[in-house]
């Protein structure tokens, strides 16, 4: 009490002194060049779901072996855990398009940020599947140029209409009919920088996340004249990450980036 009162007092002169507490980082791994000679870095975000389906390992290590001299790091979403036991600090959502509010969103935002300023030389490209993907497009919206380009695999870019979709398919499933205040990439797209470059891949079979929903997010960036190739993967279902297309499109995009400095 007797703080308080000092505290109260110096507040209405000149102010307490108070200490800020950032809040934990969410949990990262990196592959492939070092922080000081990395050219480009590529932050890996993974989709909702499992254990089995959020760690992109495999993938990271793919893509860091395909582009020698690039780094690349996964990043796991707030209140998530990976096949190894590594959790990030936060709360997830239930998986029914919940999980894309402007906090979470931020907070991977925080990382790559984090990361912008250990890898100083880097051009930096963020590569989200699935939600991951929904984080990413939404982050490039309402943190203009913190990334350079971006990859959206299989992207419910077009969230409310996604939602409808998914409660149509799902009817017995009553978390599609509750209101979420998740972030829609087709609002935030507004906020994106126009040199911004992407890359947007969705299975032709995707039943989950059907092109529909990527084609109209890819339709907007291009009327806004923002470079987008957008590819429609034949044959292919849900399990888009670990096709070699992935891959292709996202060193290209990286080739057409302006080296940092430039």
């Amino acid at each position: 009490m007797r703080f308080s009162l000092l505290c109260a007092l110096a507040l209405s002169l000149t102010g307490c002194a108070t200490t800020a507490v950032a809040p934990p980082a969410l949990f990262t791994q990196s592959f492939g060049a070092r922080p000081q000679d990395a050219g480009t870095l590529y932050v890996v975000v993974h989709s909702d779901g499992v254990r089995a389906k959020t760690d992109l390992t495999p993938f990271a290590k793919a893509l860091a072996a395909a582009d020698p001299g690039s780094a690349v790091v996964r990043v796991v979403r707030p209140g998530y855990t990976d096949e190894a036991g590594n959790a990030s600090p936060g709360t997830r959502g239930t998986g029914s398009g919940d999980n894309y509010t402007r906090e979470r969103v931020m907070a991977v935002g925080d990382a790559i940020a984090a990361l912008r300023q250990r890898y100083r030389k880097a051009r930096v490209v963020a590569i989200g599947e699935g939600g991951g993907a929904v984080v990413v497009a939404n982050l490039a919206g309402i943190r203009s140029g913190l990334l350079d380009g971006m990859v959206l695999v299989s992207c419910a870019c077009a969230l409310p209409e996604w939602r409808r979709y998914r409660a149509k398919a799902e009817p017995d499933n009553p978390r599609w009919q509750e209101p979420v205040t998740s972030l829609d990439p087709l609002q935030t797209a507004g906020g994106i920088a126009p040199e911004t470059r992407v890359a947007i891949l969705v299975g032709a079979e995707d039943t989950a996340i059907p092109p529909r929903f990527s084609r109209a997010y890819a339709e907007a960036l291009s009327l806004r004249g923002i470079p987008t190739d957008f590819r429609i993967i034949p044959g292919r279902t849900t399990t888009v990450i670990d096709a070699p297309d992935v891959i292709e499109a996202t060193r290209r995009l990286s080739a057409a980036l302006p080296r940092s400095g430039t």
